[in-house]
């Protein structure tokens, strides 16, 4: 999982709420063996649109998503997280999130961040007026920066941690790697080996 501390870039300025994990990734995409290619499946069913947001050249490359209120909601799905990476986002930023998608998203290195409402319109307003605006997420201060405009975001200590360490769930197994072989080394050799 890549580090995070600080990241700059332009924004897409998803106007819809209450948006669940089947529109993220429509659960046809969910077929794939692999885990990777997601990116096709985002929002798949939206992007039939001329009209939606992902389709405007405008905003193509951006690297934050500022969707409504209640985004990621429904079903455990970490197939939403993968199509938004794989799609170039590195942060969302709403007012509300489901729980189980932001909890996928800090493990697997996409930065939820939660702003008042209000906050988030002025962002999305201002991505609107100019896509060219830039938004800095600073995960060290805390602190989502765009023009005159500065607003702070809790996240707990350890997932900041985590996140700016890179470590998914594996990369912590693998900080003990010594202490796992050591282990390993002293099993019975007629219990089962791990590889």
């Amino acid at each position: 999982m890549e580090k995070f501390t600080v990241h700059t870039g332009r924004a897409v300025p998803l106007r819809r709420s209450n948006v669940d994990t089947d529109q993220i990734i429509p659960a046809v995409w969910l077929k794939q063996v692999s885990r990777t290619g997601f990116e096709k499946g985002l929002f798949s069913a939206w992007r039939e649109d001329p009209e939606f947001v992902l389709n405007d050249p405008v905003y193509q490359g951006a690297s934050i998503l500022i969707p409504g209120p209640d985004f990621g909601t429904g079903s455990s799905r970490e197939h939403a997280v993968w199509a938004l990476q794989q799609y170039g986002f590195r942060v969302v930023i709403a007012s509300r999130f489901g729980d189980i998608f932001r909890n996928n998203s800090t493990k697997m290195g996409l930065l939820p961040v939660i702003l008042d409402e209000k906050t988030v319109g002025e962002l999305q307003d201002a991505v609107e007026k100019d896509p060219a605006t830039e938004i800095t997420v600073d995960l060290e201060k805390r602190e989502v920066r765009s023009g005159g405009l500065t607003a702070s975001f809790d996240l707990d200590d350890y997932t900041r941690w985590r996140l700016m360490e890179g470590l998914d769930d594996i990369g912590l197994t693998l900080r003990h790697a010594e202490d796992i072989e050591a282990f390993e080394a002293t099993r019975p050799s007629w219990l089962p080996v791990t590889q």
